[in-house]
C-alpha cells in the first residue's frame, strides 16, 4: 500500500531452540507457542515458528498449538490482507489466500470461512470493522453477515481488548462509517447499548434539523479533526442522556440530559476499563457540554475560570462539533475562543491567595464548603475585588462568617 511498516514480524520453519543457537541473545516470551524475541542493533524482532492451532474453546485462545508448514500457518490467520508474507531472499510476496486482490479491491475478508475465524477469536469481528474504518475499505459481504450472526459473542471478550479496538476506531478517519457498521452489525448494541439506544430518538426540529440523536452524534464525530481517544469517546457519549430524559411538553425536551449523560458515561467508561483519570475527563466533558452555550450570560469571573481550565481546548472542540452537527451557529464558540485568547497570564493561572490550611488556621472545619469558599476567593481575584492575601481573608470572614449558623463542614 506504500505505507511504511511500524514493525517487522518474522515467521520461520526454525524451532525456538534453533533460533537461540543463531543469535547471541534471545528472549523466550512464548516458547509454548513457538515465539521468541531477538534483540539486535537495529531493533527487537518477533520471531515465530510456523504453527497451526487447535479449536478455540473460549473464543480467544487455541486449545493446543503445533508446529506446522508455512501454508498451515497462513491459513490460521484472521484476514487475507494480514496474511501476506515477504520473502527477503528473493524479494517476492507470498500470497496463498488472495490478499493482494483484496488489497486492490480495498476489501476486508477473512481467511477461509468467516464463521470459523470469528469462533476462534470473537474480537476479530470488531477488528474487521476497525480495520475497514482505518483503511477506508469495504467489508466482504459474507464476512459482514457472519459478524451480524455472531455479534452477541463479543460479550465474551475482555473489556480491555474491546476498549482498545473501539478507541482506535474512534480516532480513525473512517470513524463515522465505522460507527454505522457497528450499529448495522449489532456489535454496538453489545458494546455500548446506551449509544445504540439513541437511534430513532426524535429531537426538536427547530434546534436539530439533522434528525434523531444518533444521526446528530454521527455528524458531530464527522467534524472532529485528529481527536484524542478521550475527546472522540466524549463526543460519542455526549448525548447518551437524551433517550432516558426524553419527554414531550410544548416541544420535545431533554431536561437534565447532561447530568444523566455524565452518570451513564461514567458507567460506560468503567465497563470499558478506562483509567480513573481518563474516566474523569470523559465524564466532565459530557457533564459540561452545554456550559459554553451559557458563558455569555455568566459572571465575568466564572467565564474566566472556565476558560482557564487545562482541558478547555477539548470543551471548545466538543461545543464546535455539537453546533456543526445541529443548527450550525458558531457565534458563541467564536466568542468563547476569542475570550480565551485575551486571558492574561494571571487570569489563566491566578496566584493562590488563600489555602485550605489558612481556613483551618482561622477555625474553619474542613468539609465540602471549603471548595465554595476557595472558588469565591478566585472569583473575587478575577473580578479585581481582592489582590492580596489579607484582602482575601477579610472577604472570607465577611462572606462566610463562622457564626452565621451555616455548617462549613
Amino acid at each position: 500500500m506504500g505505507r511504511p511498516p511500524h514493525d517487522v514480524d518474522i515467521v520461520t520453519a526454525a524451532r525456538p531452540e534453533q533460533i537461540a543457537l543463531l543469535f547471541p541473545r534471545t528472549v523466550p516470551v512464548g516458547v509454548r507457542f513457538g515465539v521468541v524475541l531477538v534483540p539486535t542493533e537495529s531493533g527487537v524482532y518477533d520471531v515465530a515458528t510456523f504453527r497451526r492451532e487447535g479449536p478455540y474453546l473460549d473464543g480467544r485462545r487455541p486449545s493446543f498449538v503445533e508446529y506446522a508448514t508455512l501454508e498451515e500457518d497462513v491459513r490460521r490467520r484472521d484476514f487475507t490482507v494480514n496474511a501476506l508474507l515477504f520473502d527477503p531472499l528473493d524479494g517476492s510476496v507470498v500470497d496463498l489466500v488472495g490478499g493482494r486482490d483484496d488489497l486492490a479491491a480495498r476489501r476486508i475478508r477473512t481467511v477461509g470461512d468467516p464463521e470459523t475465524r470469528f469462533a476462534e477469536d470473537h474480537l476479530r469481528m470488531l477488528r474487521a470493522i476497525r480495520l475497514a474504518a482505518e483503511l477506508d475499505f469495504i467489508i466482504d459481504e459474507q464476512t459482514f453477515q457472519a459478524i451480524r450472526a455472531h455479534a452477541p459473542a463479543i460479550a465474551r471478550v475482555s473489556a480491555e481488548r474491546i476498549r482498545d479496538e473501539l478507541l482506535r476506531l474512534l480516532v480513525s478517519p473512517g470513524r463515522v462509517p465505522g460507527l454505522e457498521r457497528l450499529q448495522e452489525s449489532g456489535l454496538l448494541r453489545e458494546i455500548l447499548p446506551e449509544v445504540a439506544a439513541m437511534e430513532g430518538v426524535e429531537q426538536p426540529p427547530e434546534f436539530h434539523p439533522e434528525g434523531d440523536v444518533l444521526t446528530h452524534t454521527r455528524l458531530a464525530l464527522s467534524h472532529l479533526q485528529d481527536p484524542s481517544p478521550i475527546l472522540a469517546l466524549a463526543v460519542l457519549l455526549h448525548d447518551v442522556g437524551k433517550p432516558p430524559t426524553f419527554r414531550r411538553a410544548e416541544r420535545i425536551r431533554f431536561d437534565g440530559h447532561d447530568e444523566a449523560g455524565a452518570a451513564m458515561a461514567e458507567e460506560s467508561c468503567r465497563r470499558l476499563r478506562l483509567s480513573n483519570d481518563e474516566t474523569a475527563l470523559v465524564v466532565d466533558l459530557v457533564r459540561e457540554h452545554l456550559r459554553i452555550r451559557d458563558l455569555p450570560r455568566m459572571r465575568p469571573a466564572k467565564v474566566k475560570r472556565f476558560l482557564a481550565r487545562p482541558d478547555i481546548a477539548d470543551h471548545l472542540e466538543l461545543h464546535r462539533v455539537d453546533c456543526l452537527a445541529s443548527h450550525g451557529d458558531l457565534s458563541t464558540w467564536e466568542w468563547a475562543r476569542q475570550a480565551r485568547e485575551h486571558l492574561t497570564e494571571e487570569e489563566q493561572r491566578p496566584p493562590r491567595l488563600v489555602t485550605g490550611d489558612d481556613l483551618i488556621a482561622r477555625g474553619y472545619r474542613p468539609g465540602p464548603r471549603f471548595k465554595e469558599i476557595l472558588e469565591a476567593v478566585v472569583d473575587a481575584q478575577l473580578e479585581g475585588r481582592v489582590q492580596t492575601r489579607e484582602e482575601a481573608l477579610v472577604l472570607v470572614e465577611r462572606e462566610f462568617p463562622q457564626g452565621d449558623g451555616k455548617e462549613i463542614s
